[in-house]
């Protein structure tokens, strides 16, 4: 059995992960999806203080209370900026996270920040709208559609849950001391929309890591539920040390 933590990205909460858990859990595996410090349900604590550091700790605070009596595999998913997150969550407890898998999301190296892994573009994007509509530490909700979520009864569940995501997350550096270097990882690339991630799918490749592609958009967790998580269950089972090698090569 394992043990998944899944880490949701920007302005999405733990509740995003509702139709990947039944998946995992009806395969025996234990499941647990925290929301992040100022987003969603917890956006009462948002702040311009929150920063990649909290949501890094909350995570951090997540591993260490788990049960882990059987000896578990801890699987930690990141999606989308939470790339970020499980780098430096997996770098304070290697000896706890058994593989780290990045959704579409960032392959940070220490000293960079999730805004300088953007491709310029949407870079600029985001800058620009933290700095005219986000009072300039804030990123609105971007458009669904961008992301790849068309399905009205999908943008129906989806918009009234997402809520805006602090900037400094993304300005910030990540911390790392190299110990994540020991945890094996993989990329789970999502190939029907714009892309973005496309070039951290690259990093991953060139890391040596395992990466597999889903059909869909960048919200495989709303859109591909079932096929996301079969790809989850089939990483979790894969051997470790081929991949603890290539990941630290």
């Amino acid at each position: 059995m394992s043990t998944f933590v899944l880490v949701h990205g920007a302005w999405h909460g733990g509740w995003c992960w509702d139709r990947v858990a039944p998946h995992l859990r009806a395969a025996g595996h234990h499941v647990v999806a925290p929301t992040l410090t100022g987003l969603s349900e917890r956006a009462h604590l948002l702040s311009p203080q929150v920063g990649l550091e909290t949501h890094v700790e909350d995570v951090v605070q997540v591993l260490d209370v788990l049960d882990r009596s059987q000896d578990d595999d801890v699987v930690l998913v990141g999606h989308s900026y939470a790339g970020q997150v499980v780098t430096a969550a997996a770098d304070r407890r290697p000896d706890v996270v058994s593989l780290r898998v990045h959704l579409d999301a960032f392959v940070g190296e220490h000293g960079e920040s999730a805004r300088a892994l953007l491709p310029e573009r949407v870079e600029h994007h985001w800058a620009e709208s933290a700095a005219e509509r986000g009072f300039g530490w804030l990123v609105p909700v971007r458009s669904l559609e961008v992301l790849g979520v068309t399905d009205p009864a999908d943008v129906a569940w989806l918009t009234p849950r997402l809520t805006p995501h602090p900037w400094r997350t993304y300005t910030d550096a990540l911390s790392l001391t190299g110990a994540a270097e020991v945890v094996p990882a993989a990329f789970v690339e999502c190939t029907d929309w714009m892309g973005v991630f496309a070039g951290q799918a690259e990093r991953a490749r060139a890391r040596g890591w395992p990466v597999r592609q889903l059909a869909t958009g960048h919200e495989a967790m709303v859109t591909a539920p079932e096929a996301l998580a079969a790809v989850l269950l089939e990483l979790a089972a894969a051997p470790r040390g081929a991949t603890r090698r290539a990941s630290s090569s």
